[in-house]
């Protein structure tokens, strides 16, 4: 409530003001709502699960160890995939965190490698989730009747933001180089070893990831 006596001018200052005040309640600022979100998202950039060929193989989503990253104006996404003797596809699918339309990409099927990819300007926070197509495995089988049938393999699953910070910078400047190595080959252990992964990498792996960069 404004004072009563008080001059026209001071009363009308006064009311904005408090109008502002409770904008902000209401309206948390962009930067201070990230912020939370980077504190609560539980996402995993490292997918797979532990049963199953396809279920089980590794997929890593090259971000901060949060699993959160604000990938900037160039727009450089990577994920890297471990090695089976059987590989399918992968599906890729960002959805606004608040709801509405989602969008995919789908890559075909490959050996272990690093895959870079670019997404349009980060506007508001964006789910990304990357998954191999293990239902095409099952239905391979499923026509033999000694197989048993997989059970989903386990996303990678990353919160996606417009406003970087230290942590994501870093790791913008290592995807940007790794743009350099395009139709190349990376070392897999020190290539995820810059992202704090390099214990996801086996004896399995190969030494030489190659690096596809379809967009």
């Amino acid at each position: 409530m404004i004072a009563v006596g008080l001059p026209t001018a001071l009363q009308k200052a006064l009311a904005v003001s408090l109008g502002l005040c409770m904008s902000l309640a209401v309206s948390p600022l962009p930067g201070l709502a990230q912020a939370n979100l980077r504190n609560s998202f539980p996402g995993r950039r490292v997918g797979g699960g532990t049963r199953g060929e396809c279920s089980a193989r590794t997929l890593v989503h090259l971000v901060p160890d949060s699993s959160v990253f604000a990938p900037g104006s160039s727009g450089d996404l990577a994920l890297v995939q471990g090695p089976t003797a059987n590989p399918v596809s992968l599906t890729m699918t960002f959805k606004p965190k608040a709801g509405g339309p989602s969008s995919s990409q789908t890559l075909p099927a490959s050996s272990a490698e690093l895959t870079l990819v670019r997404q349009s300007t980060i506007s508001a926070p964006t789910i990304w989730e990357s998954g191999f197509d293990c239902a095409s495995a099952d239905a391979a089988a499923g026509a033999d009747p000694l197989s048993f049938i997989e059970t989903a393999s386990p996303p990678a699953v990353s919160l996606l933001l417009s406003t970087p910070e230290a942590g994501d910078v870093q790791v913008q400047k290592a995807l940007q180089s790794l743009r350099k190595s395009c139709g190349a080959t990376v070392p897999a252990a020190e290539t995820l070893a810059q992202f704090g992964l390099a214990d996801v990498v086996t004896a399995e792996w190969p030494q030489q990831l190659p690096v596809r960069c379809p967009s």
